[in-house]
């Protein structure tokens, strides 16, 4: 089961929605990345690797870290202050570089 959140910057009203499970994902007969979602339980369990939505604190560039093949830095900077989207609650804002990302509390889902 999956949850959802929803951050807002307290500045610049910049919003950002994540899922705690990520983008699941197996390979298929042609060597292809298929993602599976709840409640498609047979592909969930064909599942080898996860492509998690990340965003870099510095620049504010919006990424996927595969599960299977990491990364420490943002691509497009290089910068290490990158995190899960799903962990952005207490983070400071790279657009406006004033406000914060406090986990709205009013919005949630579950799938």
């Amino acid at each position: 089961m999956a949850q959802s959140q929803l951050h807002i910057c307290t500045s610049c009203g910049h919003t950002i929605e994540a899922w705690s499970d990520g983008n699941p994902y197996y390979i298929d007969s042609r060597g292809k990345k298929q993602y599976a979602y709840h409640p498609d339980h047979e592909k969930l369990a064909r599942c080898i690797g996860n492509d998690d939505p990340h965003l870099c604190l510095a620049c504010g560039a919006e990424f996927m870290v595969d599960s299977e093949a990491p990364v420490e830095a943002c691509p497009k900077c290089g910068s290490s202050e990158i995190r899960d989207t799903y962990s952005l609650a207490g983070c400071r804002c790279p657009f406006c570089k004033k406000g914060r990302f406090p986990e709205d509390p009013m919005h949630g889902a579950v799938s």
